[in-house]
């Protein structure tokens, strides 16, 4: 529904140019379509003029603006999302954070930053290095943390470190109202009110848009050491990842590839790692204690038939290591020219994780399309790498049998259709299934906050009434 034709036209695009200056509005056709759509498979739409605030009042007054024409409005970090989180479907506006992508404050003492929404991952990691400290969050991507926070980004450290629920202190969140609140403070812990640091975070820019996040960081390990172990089969490999988190041993990462995957890092990154279902592994500690935590994990992985093993220690090898797993969907892409990627995200009890991946495997192969499995499967979440043709309906049409079929497994046995990338308008239609009654409470909050619907609007609640 193009309201923005409707009800906004040249009056609202002129109140725009009031609060910002003409280089900061476009309704430029180039700018649109670079904000028409992530790094999914999921159709792009234009919206209809681009925006890029500066601060916070800046962010409130584009709001109040939106509100008064009922425009929407999309918040925008640097398009990483896989859910179509950010593809403004009933256009409008979107809102570019890329202008606010300041460190505002790094407290080493208390362990936190305060960021604006438009600092990337990278970038925060260069300013906390000279304090001995990092953030722990590491979704592969290289993406802005307002994107992490709204749609509860983790990655490979969750294991060990939580996700990014977990890191965030306090939010100044812009209303629908445009309204500008605080959802936590600097404190450690709170028994204060509600929790809205859990409610705002994984909320997609549904209920509000982020303009500044305090965040938890971690000094940087004495030691770290990352190991590559080798399997004949997917089952020996998991039963090692279980195996590792059952003896207790804190291991910081803990990643699955299969065969297939690992076929394909190798032509992509010029490696030549064996090509059979393969964990990645890294410790952090001080030097006595890494090197207990090690020797205890290779006696588990030896005793668990793991066919090779190498552990690295120097900062350069340990690097290309996890280079070669980040990279695990990028070489899927560049290995299949034309393609796009379905990627899914499903998570499970640790229990249920070797039935898991044994029945995605499964519906992989059934599906006749190429794709392997990846994922973090310390904490159960694992992905499948699916490239499909967009302009072949019958490659999606196989794409979504995979996915609702592993979506089914994970649900029926306690697990959730996205562990970490967020519902988007991919995931919108497990809610109900995975919800249930408290669906329809996260459906008045919504109204609650936002009566109109003009934040990122057709995003996580799904509706039949509306999408039927």
């Amino acid at each position: 529904m193009r309201r923005f034709e409707r009800k906004m036209g040249l009056k609202l695009l002129e109140a725009l140019h009031q609060i910002l200056p003409n280089d900061r509005v476009t309704n430029n056709e180039t700018v649109l379509d670079q904000h028409s759509s992530d790094e999914s498979y999921h159709t792009p739409a234009r919206p209809d003029v681009v925006v890029f605030p500066e601060n916070t009042e800046e962010v409130s007054d584009i709001i109040k603006l939106a509100a008064l024409y009922e425009v929407p409005v999309v918040s925008y970090g640097l398009g990483t999302s896989l859910e179509g989180s950010m593809i403004p479907y009933d256009k409008g506006i979107v809102m570019d954070y890329s202008l606010m992508n300041k460190v505002l404050e790094i407290r080493p003492d208390d362990f936190l930053v305060k960021v604006q929404p438009g600092v990337t991952r990278k970038q925060l990691e260069k300013e906390l290095k000279s304090h001995g400290l990092f953030f722990s969050v590491d979704p592969g991507a290289d993406a802005t943390l307002g994107g992490m926070a709204a749609t509860n980004a983790s990655g490979t450290t969750s294991v060990k470190y939580g996700i990014m629920r977990d890191q965030v202190r306090d939010l100044e969140v812009v209303l629908a109202d445009g309204t500008i609140i605080h959802t936590g403070g600097m404190a450690a812990k709170s028994s204060s009110g509600y929790h809205l640091n859990g409610l705002f975070v994984g909320s997609e820019g549904t209920l509000g848009c982020f303009t500044e996040l305090t965040l938890q960081v971690h000094g940087i390990p004495e030691k770290t050491m990352a190991g590559r172990a080798a399997f004949h089969s997917l089952d020996e490999a998991v039963s090692a990842v279980i195996g590792i988190l059952q003896a207790g041993i804190p291991v910081a990462r803990v990643e699955l590839v299969d065969e297939q995957s690992m076929k394909q890092i190798n032509l992509f990154s010029e490696t030549d790692y064996p090509e059979i279902p393969t964990v990645f592994l890294e410790f952090h500690g001080n030097e006595a204690g890494l090197q207990q935590d090690v020797a205890f994990a290779k006696e588990i992985l030896h005793d668990l038939n793991c066919r090779s093993l190498d552990f690295e220690s120097d900062t350069a090898a340990r690097q290309q290591l996890w280079e070669a797993r980040h990279n695990a969907a990028y070489a899927y892409l560049h290995n299949f020219p034309g393609k796009k990627q379905m990627v899914t995200d499903v998570c499970v009890p640790i229990s249920e994780l070797a039935g898991a991946i044994k029945d995605a495997r499964a519906a992989i192969e059934a599906s006749g399309l190429d794709g392997g499995i990846v994922g973090h499967v310390g904490d159960g979440n694992y992905h499948i790498l699916l490239m499909v043709d967009v302009n072949k309906s019958a490659d999606i049409d196989e794409a979504n049998v995979v996915n609702e079929k592993i979506v089914a497994y994970a649900l029926d046995r306690g697990g959730t259709c996205t562990g970490e990338h967020g519902v988007g308008v991919g995931k919108a239609k497990y809610q109900e299934k995975e919800h249930g009654k408290a669906l329809e409470v996260m459906r008045k909050i919504k109204k609650t906050l936002d009566p109109a619907d003009i934040l990122n609007p057709g995003k996580i609640l799904y509706d039949k009434k509306i999408h039927s």
